[in-house]
């Protein structure tokens, strides 16, 4: 998942922004949520939420949590799956109906 196989301290991750693989911001990693048996990383705690996104979802203040598995790499950003923005047609679609 990381740019290059070396290994890197999980609080590293905090404060990163996160975006998704077209290049939309989702917000910025305040925490994540581990799985102490596996020793894994399992979520990402964003903050600092893309408004575009999360605007009509999420209370202002308030923040997410996302699934690991849709880190696709790690580097001066995090990127994720474009799973997100579906979020962002839903809404849309939501508003035309």
């Amino acid at each position: 998942m990381h740019a290059d196989a070396t290994p890197q301290e999980i609080t590293t991750l905090v404060g990163r922004e996160v975006y998704s693989n077209n290049g939309v911001f989702v917000g910025e990693v305040e925490d994540v949520r581990l799985d102490l048996d596996a020793q894994a990383v399992t979520g990402l705690a964003l903050s600092q939420l893309s408004e575009e996104l999360f605007a009509s979802r999420i209370e202002p203040g308030k923040g997410v949590m996302i699934p690991y598995r849709w880190v696709r790499a790690v580097g001066d950003v995090i990127l994720i799956n474009d799973t997100i923005e579906r979020l962002k047609d839903e809404t849309a679609e939501e508003q035309q109906v």
